[in-house]
């Protein structure tokens, strides 16, 4: 079987396995997801950047004029989110160092083309696009004593729920270990964001992810808990986010446009053992033929990602601009 080569990376602790694939063809199976981010049997990550030429899925073949490159993500637990504002940093950190773009870059994503560009000091700047704040209130329940406070619905554009915390105190005591409770809640679920503030323009947030858990940071979150303050305007101010992992930066643009700013680290790149992903496929075969025969079943529904079994696949990174077998993480 050939062997699969892949990096890691993270912002602000926010970690990441990017999966190069260029041609699509990889079958990104929510099983070969979980066991990438198992933190005890895999790599462990809280999610998974597959990195395909935009014009190679029907996902993001009609945005491959903006952006050539489409960042495939997906939750630890397999499931696909619609963006990862921490995410795209280290994607674009990604294209940088195999040479592919420069300063500026544009991204391909579920929730739309994302324009990123690089700072002096070595941050990346993602215009995250438009907030949307809804009228909803959800009633938030976190455990040990957070009982039915009401939060702020943000679509960024993953569904957000941002909870005020009185003190700093209270927000560190919480129990994020298991999922706080929101009422009503959406069948997809929501993330959930508690937030204190610790000055004017200056939050500090947790964050409990739906599909990993808590995350020791999250960029759709940051954003959404800046959207969500009262006094939170699109005046081109600019709001400092702590998170666990580190801090973000928040401007939420004059025309309404939300910028995020942090930083996003390469840590390096690792060749899964190909005896690793023969137990995986063996592992998956069971789950992959019941998907088969639901296909089958449901002949009708549109077909959905990338053809071919795990491992069947050479994973093949970006050198200049050219393909190679390998990545070397200066680009040469």
């Amino acid at each position: 079987m050939d062997r699969l080569r892949v990096v890691k990376g993270h912002g602000t602790e926010n970690d990441f396995v990017i999966v190069p694939d260029l041609d699509g063809a990889l079958d990104l199976t929510p099983e070969l997801v979980r066991a990438l981010c198992d933190r005890h049997t895999g790599l462990g990550a809280d999610g998974v950047l597959r990195v395909v030429r935009s014009e190679n899925t029907p996902e993001s073949a009609r945005l491959a004029s903006e952006a050539a490159f489409f960042m495939d993500y997906r939750n630890a637990d397999g499931s696909m989110a619609e963006m990862c504002g921490n995410g795209v940093r280290v994607f674009v950190r990604y294209l940088q160092a195999v040479g592919v773009v420069d300063l500026y870059a544009a991204v391909a994503t579920r929730g739309g083309v994302k324009r990123t560009w690089l700072t002096d000091e070595g941050d990346v700047i993602v215009d995250m696009g438009m907030p949307l704040a809804l009228a909803d209130r959800p009633v938030a329940t976190a455990a040990p004593s957070l009982d039915a406070v009401p939060g702020v619905a943000v679509e960024m554009p993953n569904p957000h729920v941002v909870v005020p915390v009185s003190t700093r105190a209270e927000l560190d005591a919480l129990d994020l270990s298991r999922p706080p409770t929101l009422e009503p809640s959406r069948p997809g679920g929501q993330n959930v964001e508690f937030v204190v503030r610790e000055g004017r323009r200056h939050l500090r947030m947790r964050v409990h992810e739906r599909g990993v858990g808590e995350t020791r940071s999250c960029g759709t979150g940051i954003c959404a808990a800046v959207v969500a303050q009262p006094d939170a305007r699109p005046d081109g101010s600019t709001w400092r986010v702590d998170v666990p992992g580190g801090t973000c930066r928040v401007t939420w643009q004059l025309d309404g446009a939300v910028h995020l700013r942090g930083p996003a680290v390469l840590v390096g790149e690792v060749e899964l053992d190909p005896a690793w992903l023969e137990a995986l496929a063996r592992r998956a075969a069971p789950a992959r033929r019941r998907r088969a025969l639901a296909r089958r079943i449901h002949s009708s529904a549109p077909s959905g990602g990338a053809v071919g079994p795990i491992g069947r696949h050479k994973s093949l990174l970006i050198v200049r601009n050219r393909v190679e077998p390998r990545v070397t993480m200066d680009g040469r």
